[in-house]
């Protein structure tokens, strides 16, 4: 682990320059606005360690499958999220030194996240080989009430020179993605254009064709007061600019104004990018940095008051869940049905930018509970727009009739991850979309869901889990061999608990969600079948028959559930005898070691435990996590979240908290050595379920609101609000007691330690934590 960020309970604060984790920082400090997202690199020129990283939501390049063997049902192509020019770019030279913290010396530096406004703040004094001394005061946002758009306030004071200043604010197109499989650029420069103060350059992907225009306006003051500049344009390939030199006395302040734009042709007609632009950059630049500044505070304040946090006692867990908020926030709004959740989000390259079954298994139930209904809609509406793709990759492996095989790595629907073992094997991917619409249905009530869209989605993914099974003559049992679950350190086992017990689910709630639409509107439901070819006995008799008679592999002795059919063959020891230094296990050992090692890299039969709580007793909870968590290393992202929700509900308070931190604190501490490539967006969700499904013991059964808070020991108090089918309520938990204040205009019947529990429209009722008994009722 790596603590040098300093705990702060809404900021993100780094105190001396930390040139060595750099990467790390610039992860940790990146910004977005759901549209366009930016590293936390420095504006100035920076020669030492960084990855310059700039992503428009939505574009991508499908970079060239890169293996050694090709096999047949290979994607063509990786999807990547791209590297798109750089904005925010500023250089300075002093008489012909340019500024770089990596060749001067460096004193005072900090640099701060602001997760309560929204805003990125550095400040620090560089003393150059020549011996001048300069102070540097740098504030940038991206805006989310103007959400193509970023703004730059960089302010230069020379403390013991008098002297010429160059400022040289640019856009640079000519940039590249540090993962590119074969080297390859990724843009065509379409044309560019520089004028007094401001610059536009369009450049279009190769391939894909999509167009984006970046423009920038740039404005000067001096001691506070506007003034004007004379501004050499500056034109090359790819990158444009403004070059401005000013007189600068020492102790003068001046401070440039950059504002910017990224306009693509996702939602704006290619052939006007440019002309879009140039009115939008005019735009935000009447109102103005201050104006803003306050709007995006103001903005940020209104999702605070919606899904924060309040963890008071222990400022490190209070740090960790604001964080996660923030990024989610700043990843995903809701507001294009077009767009989803990539693993880094805004914050790196890596994985693609593209979309996993994180955002259905992981991501959902956040938005579900902290958002309008429509975004938790859209997810899922974004899944059914590729059906029609799940089905054309199911047809690629040998599928017919309708079978779905959703994408492990997808941007448009197509499949493009390309490791065997996860392309052709890890297809329990399928069953998190089925459970997602079960999950919205269930917390939201919307029934209807399932007849616009959700049933159509079900029916073919439940036709692929009726084809990838095969009777065993030996078992007299349907088996599913040949794939990987959700521990990717087994490759091409048979009979993976968790992802046979998803495909049976799967078959039977289909079967049911049939029954719900028949009733609901049977008119479109025959229009359904009739369209999809939908043989509705043969297909249910079918699915139930896999469903009631598919293999389990289990241990008699034990009484826990196998994670495949062999598990026991392996050398089982737990993770402490690993000998000191050779963690995490992927970087350190060979692919083969792995394999063939007891150790698990994240949740698998311990997931399906808990997406299927009510099916199983606490007993059997209790076996499986005793038997698993001790030979589970959590080296991938969404394994410790799960591991403390689950530690909650037995109670164990010391590993449910250990197992908060991790996934609280993954990138803020570098749990894994590998931040540098970018933040755990989709684990951040994981966060908020360790949170409140795990100390808050929030879940839904029925049209119920169950609760059971157990805050960790040294927490004095932890506070959170959920959304429930129009209702708002607060809960707030201490050592002794627990408060739901319910804002909405009905009453909320709530289960609290299991005993029901009213608490009326615009009130508050408060509950003794020992006996569960009301204590007090306050009328809002």
């Amino acid at each position: 682990m790596k603590q040098y960020l300093k705990h702060d309970p809404w900021l993100i604060v780094e105190e001396d320059f930390n040139r060595n984790y750099n990467e790390i920082t610039e992860s940790v400090m990146s910004l977005g606005n759901g549209r366009m997202g930016q590293r936390g690199n420095f504006e100035e020129n920076f020669s030492g360690k960084t990855l310059q990283g700039n992503y428009i939501a939505g574009v991508y390049y499908p970079d060239k499958t890169r293996v050694g063997w090709w096999k047949n049902g290979y994607p063509e192509y990786f999807a990547k999220v791209l590297n798109a020019a750089n904005w925010i770019g500023i250089n300075i030279n002093i008489e012909y030194e340019t500024l770089d913290l990596q060749t001067c010396e460096v004193r005072d530096f900090r640099r701060v996240l602001n997760m309560q406004e929204g805003y990125l703040e550095r400040s620090f004094v560089a003393l150059l080989k020549s011996g001048k001394e300069i102070q540097v005061n740098a504030k940038r946002f991206c805006s989310i009430v103007d959400d193509e758009a970023g703004a730059i306030r960089y302010s230069l004071t020379p403390l013991n020179f008098d002297a010429k200043i160059t400022i040289e604010p640019y856009i640079d197109g000519g940039i590249r993605n540090r993962d590119s499989n074969y080297d390859e650029t990724f843009w065509d420069e379409v044309r560019k254009e520089t004028g007094y103060g401001e610059a536009f350059i369009e450049l279009r992907t190769r391939k894909t064709g999509f167009h984006v225009c970046t423009g920038m306006c740039i404005e000067i003051e001096q001691d506070g007061a506007r003034i004007d500049f004379q501004s050499q344009p500056i034109r090359q390939e790819k990158y444009v600019a403004n070059r401005m030199t000013l007189e600068c006395l020492q102790g003068q302040e001046t401070t440039i104004y950059k504002y910017a734009v990224n306009l693509s042709s996702l939602n704006y007609d290619s052939d006007s990018v440019v002309s879009e632009a140039r009115k939008y950059i005019q735009r935000i630049t009447g109102k103005g940095f201050e104006r803003m500044l306050i709007e995006q505070k103001q903005a940020w304040a209104d999702k605070w008051k919606m899904n924060d946090i309040t963890i008071e006692g222990d400022v490190a867990a209070q740090q960790g869940i604001r964080f996660s908020i923030f990024q989610l926030n700043q990843t995903y709004t809701g507001e294009d049905e077009r767009l989803n959740i990539g693993p880094k989000g805004f914050t790196g390259e890596k994985y693609g930018g593209s979309t996993y079954w994180d955002t259905e298994a992981y991501c959902l139930p956040f938005y579900l509970a902290t958002a309008d209904q429509k975004v938790s809609r859209n997810l899922l509406r974004y899944r059914y727009k590729h059906l029609e793709k799940a089905i054309e990759n199911a047809q690629k492996l040998g599928f017919k009739a309708g079978a779905a095989l959703y994408p492990m790595v997808t941007m448009n629907g197509e499949e493009c991850h390309n490791e065997w073992e996860i392309t052709f094997e890890e297809i329990h991917r399928n069953g998190a979309i089925a459970y997602a619409i079960y999950d919205y249905v269930r917390y939201t009530g919307d029934v209807h869901y399932l007849a616009e869209y959700g049933l159509e989605v079900l029916i073919a993914i439940s036709r692929f889990w009726s084809q990838r099974v095969n009777w065993s003559e030996a078992k007299q049992q349907y088996v599913m061999l040949g794939v990987t679950g959700p521990n990717e350190y087994e490759n091409n086992v048979n009979n993976n608990w968790y992802t046979n017990y998803l495909a049976a689910w799967t078959l039977r709630y289909t079967t049911e969600a049939v029954g719900m639409v028949k009733e609901l509107d049977a008119e479109k439901f025959n229009e359904l079948c009739d369209r999809i070819h939908f043989r509705e006995e043969k297909e249910i008799t079918t699915a139930r028959h896999i469903a009631d008679h598919i293999h389990f592999p289990y241990d008699e002795n034990r009484q826990v559930f196998l994670q495949q059919e062999s598990f026991l063959d392996k050398e089982l020891m737990p993770v402490s005898d690993i000998p000191k230094g050779q963690r995490p296990l992927n970087q350190h050992w060979s692919w083969d070691r792995i394999l063939r090692s007891c150790f698990i890299k994240q949740a698998d039969v311990l997931q399906g435990i808990y997406f299927f709580e009510d099916e199983f007793d606490p007993e059997t909870l209790q076996r499986n996590f005793d038997f698993y968590e001790p030979m589970t290393v959590h080296e991938s992202s969404l394994s410790p979240c799960v591991h403390s929700v689950l530690a909650s509900r037995l109670g164990r308070k010391e590993k449910a908290y250990e197992m908060y931190l991790r996934t609280a604190r993954l990138d803020l501490d570098d749990y894994n050595n590998d931040t540098e490539d970018g933040c755990h967006i989709t684990s951040m969700a994981g966060t908020w379920l360790a949170v409140v499904k795990g100390f808050g013991g929030f879940r839904i059964k029925g049209d119920q609101v169950i609760l059971d808070p157990n805050c960790p020991d040294n927490w004095e108090s932890l506070a959170f609000k959920i959304r429930f089918r129009g209702a708002l309520l607060e809960i707030k938990a201490t050592q002794t007691e627990v408060s739901i204040q319910n804002f909405s205009e009905k009453n909320a019947e709530v289960l609290l330690y299991g005993k029901s529990l009213t608490v009326s429209a615009k009130s508050q009722q408060t509950v003794k934590r020992a006996t569960g008994l009301p204590i007090k009722s306050r009328k809002k």
